[in-house]
């Protein structure tokens, strides 16, 4: 017989056809956690100031009374410490209202994966207003 080609066929995991819409949001949970803000390390070269304003001033209150509602995103470095990627001012806003530790995701993201989140999560913030 020529021509005898084998076809690999990718079949889904066991455990990945039983999984429910739930256990999936309950895995991206266990990714956002509260981190202490004394282990979250400012991204490097970060482009955009975080101003002392009214805006700020309304952020620390809203803090204050409600929490943190959306988190910041981090990474984990290699010395196992965070490094903030979106989020300056929540984390600034958490320092001023007294809080230690911020809500957080964490993502697996290399050096040019955060600056691209960086910078499109500061431009959607800044288009909202």
């Amino acid at each position: 017989m020529a021509g005898n080609k084998r076809t690999e066929i990718k079949l889904t995991a066991y455990d990945d056809l039983f999984e429910t819409d739930q256990s999936r949001e309950e895995a991206k949970l266990s990714k956002i956690r509260d981190i202490p803000i004394s282990q979250i390390d400012e991204f490097p070269d970060h482009p955009f100031k975080v101003l002392m304003d009214e805006d700020m001033e309304q952020l620390v209150d809203s803090i204050k009374r409600s929490g943190v509602m959306t988190p910041a995103t981090v990474r984990l470095k290699e010395d196992g410490r965070y490094e903030l990627i979106s989020g300056h001012r929540r984390k600034k806003a958490c320092e001023l209202a007294g809080l230690e530790t911020l809500k957080c995701e964490v993502k697996e993201l290399t050096r040019d994966e955060a600056i691209i989140v960086m910078v499109e999560s500061n431009l959607q913030r800044t288009t909202q207003k």
